[in-house]
């Protein structure tokens, strides 16, 4: 698929003032933004997760960055061609990272490794490894062909050889969070901005990078950001002037912040899309009351749950309008989704329960629902919904609400210790492929796919179509790859999908912001008046 077609995609999902484009000459300023979760690890490849790439992307740099109006461009390569084997990318040169070290190819090679052998090893699956052409020029040799390798890749960032090996973090740290590095505390990036402090659970204090090889769009020297999990101390954080921006503004304030005078609602399309996903690969489920056996595994209880979930009655009593109900879980911004396949499941009760009488489950059966409740917008409220729309079908769900770090640690690699989990995900290349290669595929720890496939999922056809999906140049091919992996997915029934989120932002009207699709936070454009 071509640069420009991906653009026109990416483009769709952020929120851009024309004035920090532009550049400003506003006097530097300090910048304050809350948000309900921390950052719970500052190793860029320990895990593939939405806010610590968010957090982090002030702080580190991929090879390929994407701009204030989401279109790829140059960051620490200068420039990309793809070769017989994968790509090309030719470096920067005269990049420092914050301890003055120089960057340079044995970073970018030593950086892959890292990675593949950390929790965002499915974000490099098609990569075979990354060869030193010269100190200014690596190679990605792929697996296969695949045309959107720079798209793949933005959030990969890099670090710095020597300081990894003089600090004895070599390896990342686990997925799970439950075995630390060096760079679980400290950090050593390119980028824009350094950070002075760290107070886990409570704030994280920016500074501006000296010796950064890009100019700020923005005029943000200094930043701060607070960990406030509570959603009306957050709201009561903005209205009192604490802070100049909260993230996941509950929708039920939005109206008293759009009535404030000196405040603003930002909002816009999100990437993430929420699912449910249930465990088809053990024979029994670790958290039920059915013994012997996993109802899951057959397609018709899977099926009869999608029907029972009334989705548009969660966008309007949970979400208060701000989710849109969809039939695929991936947004309607990304590639490969498609408006007949994307269209939601309309309850059918009737249906439903029929179908459970065909399984061998007319009355049902006990399981525990795994959901965050601090994670984004209406978490808990809509796991506690899906427990009352499958209680019509007599799956009596049990939800269990924890925070994101708990949550992580029980369902995420490498036990996947969940019998139902609700998850959200947010592909950063704007392309299904990433979705389908990292969460869809069938697990292979060699290579990394599948690694967040979270139930087990596991379709042989699935597994050909993204290798296919993978090696096609040609975008028309491609995008008829992409859908006839998204019909197989929905005839699946692996993956349940609820809806695609809204992102919420309360903001200070004398501060202009960049909101993107992907929830980022990239400081360096942000303008405080």
């Amino acid at each position: 698929m071509s640069r420009s077609s991906f653009a026109k995609v990416a483009a769709v999902g952020g929120v851009l003032c024309a004035s920090l484009l532009a550049g400003v000459s506003a006097q530097a300023a300090s910048f304050k933004f809350a948000g309900p979760l921390d950052a719970y690890t500052l190793d860029p490849h320990a895990v593939s997760n939405t806010l610590i790439f968010a957090i982090l992307s002030n702080v580190y740099e991929p090879l390929v960055r994407r701009g204030a109006d989401l279109k790829i461009e140059p960051a620490l390569a200068t420039s990309w061609k793809q070769i017989d084997d994968g790509w090309r990318f030719e470096l920067r040169k005269g990049v420092k990272f914050a301890d003055g070290s120089d960057f340079n190819a044995d970073d970018v090679v030593f950086s892959f490794n890292r990675a593949k052998a950390g929790g965002v090893k499915s974000n490099l699956a098609t990569i075979a490894s990354a060869v030193k052409v010269d100190d200014y020029t690596v190679d990605l040799k792929t697996t296969g062909i695949d045309p959107i390798v720079p798209f793949e890749i933005v959030n990969w960032f890099i670090m710095d050889k020597e300081w990894s090996e003089k600090n004895n973090t070599v390896q990342p740290g686990s997925a799970d969070n439950k075995t630390e590095t060096f760079a679980n505390r400290n950090v050593n990036g390119t980028g824009p901005y350094r950070i002075a402090s760290r107070d886990p659970g409570v704030k994280i204090e920016f500074e501006k990078n000296p010796t950064w090889w890009d100019k700020l769009t923005g005029n943000v020297d200094k930043a701060t950001f607070f960990v406030i999990p509570n959603n009306a101390t957050r709201v009561s954080a903005l209205i009192s002037g604490e802070v100049d921006m909260i993230d996941s503004l509950p929708a039920q304030d939005t109206q008293r912040v759009a009535a404030d005078p000196n405040l603003k609602v930002q909002a816009g399309p999100d990437l993430r899309t929420v699912y449910i996903q249930p465990d088809v690969a053990r024979d029994e489920l670790q958290f039920s009351d059915v013994k012997g056996k996993n109802p899951f595994k057959d397609i018709r209880v899977r099926q009869a749950m999608q029907l029972a979930i009334d989705i548009e009655g969660i966008k309007q009593k949970v979400m208060r309008g701000y989710s849109v109900p969809v039939g695929l879980p991936i947004a309607k911004e990304v590639n490969g989704f498609d408006p007949v396949l994307g269209e939601p499941t309309k309850p059918d009760v009737d249906k439903a329960k029929a179908l459970m009488a065909e399984a061998g489950y007319k009355d049902g059966f006990a399981v525990t629902l795994d959901c965050t409740n601090d994670r984004f917008m209406g978490d808990e409220a809509t796991c506690l919904a899906i427990a009352q729309s499958l209680a019509r079908i007599n799956i009596k769900v049990e939800p269990r609400a924890q925070t994101t770090g708990k949550w992580a640690q029980q369902i995420n690699p490498p036990g996947y210790n969940t019998s139902l989990a609700m998850l959200g995900y947010s592909p950063s290349t704007y392309d299904a492929h990433l979705f389908l290669s990292s969460i869809v595929a069938t697990r292979d720890p060699k290579s990394g796919r599948g690694t967040f496939n979270i139930g087990g999922f596991s379709d042989e056809k699935l597994d050909d179509l993204i290798t296919k999906i993978q090696n096609e140049k040609d975008p028309t091919a491609r995008n008829a790859l992409l859908k006839q992996a998204m019909t197989r997915l929905k005839e699946t029934a692996g993956f349940i999908p609820l809806h695609q989120l809204n992102i919420l932002w309360g903001v200070k009207k004398n501060v202009d912001v960049v909101q993107p699709a992907d929830l980022g936070f990239p400081l360096r454009y942000y303008v405080v008046k």
